[in-house]
């Protein structure tokens, strides 16, 4: 997997925009959450490493 790909699903962000404030999205937001997505799990990463066990669990983050 590519550090800079998409890890979020663009439709479904779109379509929550749209629904919760009646407002379009930039493109440029699904990079921006992908980047805020891998932040987060990389925390959530060495967490569990730091906990020594093999699993992320929903506590890591």
């Amino acid at each position: 997997m590519s550090s800079n790909e998409t890890l979020v699903v663009a439709s479904k962000i779109k379509a929550y925009i749209k629904e919760k404030g009646d407002l379009k999205c930039s493109a440029a937001v699904f990079d921006v959450l992908s980047d805020k997505i891998r932040a987060m799990c990389d925390a959530a990463i060495e967490s569990a490493k730091s906990d020594k066990r093999k699993t992320v669990q929903d506590k890591d983050f």
